[in-house]
């Protein structure tokens, strides 16, 4: 497998050569901030041109094809009209939390990404709770949704941002029974150890068929947790405009637009650092000669593969399925996923006493 150790360790060596300790630090963090920054940027890229084709396939047409070769130019093309669009808040509005709500809810996406191993020795924030500090830290984009809709003195905006708290809210409920199954089995918060204990099989494969239940949850909790259709009741236009960001427009819309891609990266990189080994290749106990030939394949590879396969399970869901109504959503996760979630974490426990698992 290929390790970053390396490299950054080539970085920190030349930084230390050359600056004293606190700027080397002060280097460090700002470095690894950009990085971050411009892979999600062009992640965020692709999503939206692979959405757009995956859209016009699934609805028998092209897609985007006019601007650039393929129309691989409208994304660019779109950025630039909202950084040239003016920012308008109307005079009704508390603008310093209008203002203040699309920075909050971007910069949390962006700090969830902090524990996440993107590759062998690439990972920002090594911690022993890890996974914890995601999910807590995703819990705080709600208040940024609530401050946004409140804000906007727009009662369109107002039912948008109550109806997205009341989803959030309950839909992580099961997201987060479905990854307690798995660190049950792992016995580890940490994400470096729950990537590690994948090494001789996901946790899709030898968790059993809890487990795999628990990915298919989590998948459809993690669609509703970043509001897209059929989930997208909170900026459901057919009946609230555009929901808790009706009032915003130029770059303060594009960043809620751009944080609804960041989310579904970090919902894909979780998924696929807990139940689908992260960049951990596909290995098959006692199978020595396919799991060398599965190790030649780069484990950056590895990730972005699972990540965007889970990205296109949730574009399929968009193209596929009708808007819920409100009360359909609730009883959904309340009715449904949330009890069977609760059996599901019982059975998982029984299993990992019993020690029944691979």
């Amino acid at each position: 497998m290929i390790g970053f150790s390396d490299i950054t360790k080539w970085i920190h060596d030349s930084l230390s050569s050359a600056l004293s300790p606190g700027w080397v630090l002060a280097s460090e963090f700002v470095l690894a901030g950009i990085a971050v920054i411009l892979i999600v940027v062009v992640l965020v890229v692709v999503m939206i041109y692979m959405e757009r084709k995956v859209a016009g396939f699934m609805q028998l047409r092209l897609g985007p094809h006019r601007v650039g070769p393929w129309g691989t130019m409208q994304v660019f093309a779109d950025v630039f009209k909202l950084l040239l669009k003016e920012s308008f808040a109307p005079n009704s509005v508390d603008k310093f939390l209008f203002n203040l709500a699309p920075i909050l809810v971007l910069a949390v996406s962006f700090m969830a990404l902090a524990p996440i191993s993107w590759a062998p020795g690439l990972q920002l924030w090594d911690m022993n709770i890890g996974i914890l500090y995601i999910t807590a830290v995703s819990s705080i984009g709600v208040i940024g949704i609530l401050m946004a809709g409140w804000s906007s003195n727009n009662k369109y905006s107002l039912l948008g941002a109550m109806r997205s708290g009341a989803q959030i809210v309950s839909y992580e409920l099961s997201a987060g029974l479905s990854i307690v199954a798995v660190i049950a089995m792992c016995g580890s918060l940490s994400v470096h150890d729950i990537i590690m204990s994948q090494a001789d099989g996901w946790w899709i494969f030898k968790g059993h068929l809890p487990i795999l239940f628990a990915f298919i949850v989590y998948v459809i909790a993690g669609t509703a947790e970043v509001n897209r259709a059929p989930f997208d009741l909170a900026e459901a236009e057919s009946e609230l405009t555009a929901g808790y960001h009706t009032e915003y427009s130029g770059m303060q819309f594009g960043m809620f637009y751009l944080t609804e891609y960041i989310n579904m990266v970090v919902i894909a990189m979780i998924g696929s650092t807990v139940f689908l080994g992260g960049w951990m290749p596909f290995h098959i106990y006692g199978f020595d000669a396919f799991n060398g030939v599965m190790d030649y394949i780069p484990s950056f590879v590895w990730f972005f593969g699972k990540i965007f396969m889970i990205i296109f399970f949730m574009m399929w869901f968009r193209w596929t399925f009708p808007r819920l109504r409100i009360d359909q959503l609730l009883k959904l996760e309340w009715k449904y996923l949330l009890p069977l979630s609760i059996v599901n974490v019982v059975i998982v426990a029984f299993i990992t006493v019993m020690k029944w698992h691979f």
